[in-house]
């Protein structure tokens, strides 16, 4: 049994840490918001190099949010731009606040860092050019080379996918999107994995002229979320709050349809999933 005080200094310590990203915002009046460049149609930078997209436009709804919830209408936000292999560590590091992009919700990722409510479901595909007969489906890719970003949740669902499948293709690690479509474009890979939606709002972007097309069905399943600081319980329920009131209300609708309506309507997973997070007060 623990002595009482070293009890009650844990409880206070406990204590401590659970209020200190809201303690911290509510005295800087500011909330500094993290996001991934080249990740349309949820994360980029627009032409006046401001933050655009579906995930930056939840993180907005999210900051008026907590702005209510602190009673500091006039909360200011602070954008950071991140890189895919730095965006945890901002988080851990107290760098960013959150983190507004294409993060996929894992157990292992759960071990650095907190995460908010579903914001997305996607999957993992291959873009390949329309030009290369026969690259419908990942058993295909036998003997041929596949670009996707190192340290990602595509990267290994990839590489089981391609072992579940007994496919000896190689995997071409790069740093960002660009970098695999340029590959692509270029002929020095067969294919480029990421998630589906990016895939399309990179190409339609982009707008290289090039014709591309993807794989036939998804190879994983990608639930994304904004990743948050760990052992802030406070924080994390202020930020779940501004998502599901945006779920409950239905202004999430608006949201998809301003990023991801050309698309076509939310899947009936994606609707279920706004649906059941849509959680009272």
């Amino acid at each position: 049994m623990l002595p009482r005080s070293l009890g009650f200094l844990l409880l206070a310590v406990a204590v401590s840490a659970g209020a200190q990203t809201l303690d911290k915002i509510s005295k800087s009046g500011t909330l500094t918001l993290g996001y991934v460049d080249n990740a349309a149609p949820f994360a980029y930078a627009d032409a006046n190099k401001d933050p655009q997209g579906y995930s930056v436009d939840l993180c907005r709804a999210v900051a008026d949010s907590i702005g209510e919830q602190l009673k500091r209408p006039n909360l200011k936000t602070r954008w950071v731009k991140l890189t895919v292999q730095n965006r945890i560590d901002a988080v851990r590091k107290g760098q960013v606040d959150i983190e507004c992009g294409t993060a996929t919700w894992t157990l292992g990722r759960q071990r650095l860092v907190d995460f908010s409510l579903i914001t997305f479901v996607d999957g993992g595909s291959v873009l390949t050019r329309l030009q290369d007969e026969g690259m419908r489906r990942l058993s295909d890719f036998d003997g041929k080379r596949i670009a996707v970003i190192g340290s990602t949740t595509t990267e290994r669902a990839l590489r089981d996918g391609l072992t579940r499948a007994l496919v000896q293709a190689e995997v071409v690690l790069v740093k960002s999107r660009n970098e695999g479509l340029d590959l692509l474009r270029q002929g020095q890979v067969n294919g480029f994995a990421s998630d589906r939606t990016t895939l399309i709002g990179i190409v339609s972007q982009r707008a290289t002229g090039d014709a591309f097309r993807l794989l036939d069905a998804d190879f994983s399943v990608e639930q994304y979320a904004l990743m948050l600081p760990r052992n802030d319980p406070d924080f994390r329920l202020a930020v779940n709050r501004g998502l599901a009131r945006l779920y409950r209300s239905g202004d999430i609708q608006k949201v998809y349809d301003r990023w991801l309506g050309p698309l076509g309507p939310p899947s009936i997973l994606l609707s279920a999933t706004y649906f059941i997070q849509g959680l009272s007060e």
